[in-house]
């Protein structure tokens, strides 16, 4: 694994991808959804390939500046940070479904949603980082004068392993997210009945509104929370993925969002074509488990970035084409 963070030879990447962020987010919600509107099928291909097109000429970037390695740790956390994500949509699926959100306001609830993720998943990456620079097992018995072992183990991604081993058992074992659970009793809802007093009725996009002359909550607020928590704990499995992927902030946090980035236009598409990834669910267990393991062994013996992603790509691939093959009946 390269140990030479990107940034400290080549800082203005980091400028490159907050501009390129910033400016394509102001497009989106700025010039081709000023107003809430129900999204077409033709409209989330058009900005899916606009996401994934400009995250592969980033990528270009990284390869051409940084070279193939950090390339490979890119391409992989992305895939991974990808396939995960899209899991989390199965549930935001449900989420819409259980609150009856109108076609037209769901836009505004993932791009609020995009943007809690931005915050949080630079909270969780960054911090992850040096946590883990601090717990490698030789660098804590060093300050006793205990004489370093011949492996040097991380406490902190031998856990991350062992939970993502457990996880991606679960989720093989699991039928998925649950069709009758209720979203009311969940977390973020409970918030927001907390400290307001939450209308039955949508008042269009708006998180607030006035009845009898009082304010009132939407349930639309009430679902962009539930939302924001789902994302967090969705967040517990993908960021640890990636850390088996490279100890190179940037790569996982530009990876990251690049990959979340596109989701809003992604959601519509498994909507209406849910049933078509039945399997997946499947072949992002074998994901998890390989991520894990990786982190395991990692100090005895070095998985090649390269193998990383032809094997989630591979098995991507695989669970996509057995959907497709044996697709679950439309519901």
């Amino acid at each position: 694994m390269n140990n030479h963070p990107i940034l400290e030879e080549h800082p203005w990447l980091i400028v490159t991808f907050g501009i390129a962020v910033v400016v394509m987010l102001l497009i989106d919600l700025g010039l081709f959804n000023k107003k809430s509107h129900e999204v077409t099928n033709k409209e989330a291909v058009s900005w899916s390939i606009v996401w994934i097109s400009l995250s592969m000429i980033f990528s270009g970037l990284v390869y051409y500046y940084a070279g193939a390695t950090k390339f490979y740790e890119f391409q992989s956390a992305y895939w991974i940070e990808k396939a995960l994500s899209v899991d989390n949509l199965f549930v935001f699926i449900l989420v819409f479904k259980f609150f009856d959100v109108p076609n037209s306001s769901k836009h505004k609830v993932l791009f609020w949603g995009i943007i809690g993720a931005l915050v949080l998943r630079a909270i969780f990456i960054f911090s992850g980082a040096f946590l883990i620079e601090l717990t490698y097992l030789n660098k804590i018995i060093s300050y006793f004068g205990v004489a370093p072992f011949k492996y040097n183990i991380n406490i902190i991604m031998t856990l991350f392993g062992l939970f993502l081993v457990y996880a991606g058992i679960k989720s093989w074992s699991s039928s998925g997210a649950d069709d009758d659970e209720d979203y009311n009793n969940t977390r973020g809802a409970r918030l927001i009945r907390k400290f307001f007093n939450v209308s039955d009725k949508y008042d269009g996009d708006k998180f607030f509104t006035y009845e009898n002359g009082k304010k009132f909550a939407t349930p639309l607020l009430v679902v962009v929370t539930v939302i924001e928590f789902t994302d967090l704990l969705f967040a517990v499995d993908s960021i640890p993925a990636i850390f088996a992927i490279s100890n190179d902030p940037f790569i996982l946090y530009t990876s990251n969002i690049f990959a979340i980035l596109g989701l809003r236009a992604l959601f519509f598409l498994l909507d209406n074509f849910i049933h078509l990834f039945s399997k997946l669910s499947y072949g992002l267990a074998v994901i998890l488990s390989f991520i894990g393991l990786k982190m395991i062994i990692a100090p005895f013996y070095h998985i090649e970035s390269v193998v990383s992603l032809m094997v989630i790509t591979g098995v991507l691939l695989l669970s996509v084409v057995l959907s497709l093959l044996y697709p679950a009946k439309k519901d």
